[in-house]
């Protein structure tokens, strides 16, 4: 019998092919400019993302797709039209395109390409796994990609990384207690510079990441 959490946990794990890996959120902008260049400034940064940028937006739009009832399609939609720059779009759509592709053929399922969170959220709804569980396993993703990005274009340590990581844990867990029961209404985000960094990032002469 398939464990409903170890299920969840493969799909949002770095070995499932959605290609996250290849998306900076805009975080190459930032190193290559030198505006983050110790773990302390990227952990301020992942934060301000977490609590009041895309991840937050993201989480509330997870816990709506995993909700009964939930016009999917209408969502996937109000995502589409939050993504503030071309390569937030890319990031987010492609994606969700490729979780889909494997979660169908995984499951049976036969959902179309959508936005990345409504995309999880469309899958796991039928899995049982409590909301907020959901939540702070996608947001410890979504961290845990921008810090290996990190890792590897800072440079900085292994272990630095995973002290940053960790260091987030805290914020990862307010943000799914907040998201969980939020309305859609509260859908924004404040975090500007991250957002005119993924405008700037489509400008790079030299780019590692996609976005």
């Amino acid at each position: 019998m398939t464990d409903p959490l170890l299920t969840l946990v493969q799909w949002l794990s770095p070995a499932f092919p959605v290609g996250g890996y290849a998306y900076s959120h805009g975080l190459e902008t930032v190193i290559a400019r030198q505006e983050i260049r110790t773990a302390a400034g990227l952990s301020d940064w992942l934060s301000a993302i977490l609590r009041w940028g895309a991840a937050r937006t993201d989480a509330i739009l997870l816990a709506h797709a995993l909700a009964p009832g939930q016009d999917i399609m209408a969502l996937a939609e109000t995502a589409k039209a939050l993504a503030p720059s071309q390569e937030r779009l890319l990031e987010t759509m492609e994606q969700g395109r490729a979780f889909l592709a494997t979660t169908n053929a995984l499951t049976g399922q036969k959902w179309p390409p959508m936005p990345y969170p409504v995309a999880v959220g469309a899958a796991a709804a039928g899995l049982g796994v409590a909301s907020e569980q959901v939540l702070r396993l996608y947001l410890h993703a979504f961290a845990s990609n921008l810090v290996q990005g990190a890792v590897r274009f800072v440079p900085m340590g292994q272990t630095d990384g995973q002290a940053v990581l960790q260091g987030l844990h805290g914020a990862i867990a307010e943000v799914a207690a907040e998201a969980v029961d939020a309305p859609l209404s509260a859908l924004g985000a404040g975090v500007l510079r991250a957002d005119l960094a993924a405008m700037q990032h489509e400008t790079m002469d030299v780019r590692i990441f996609r976005t």
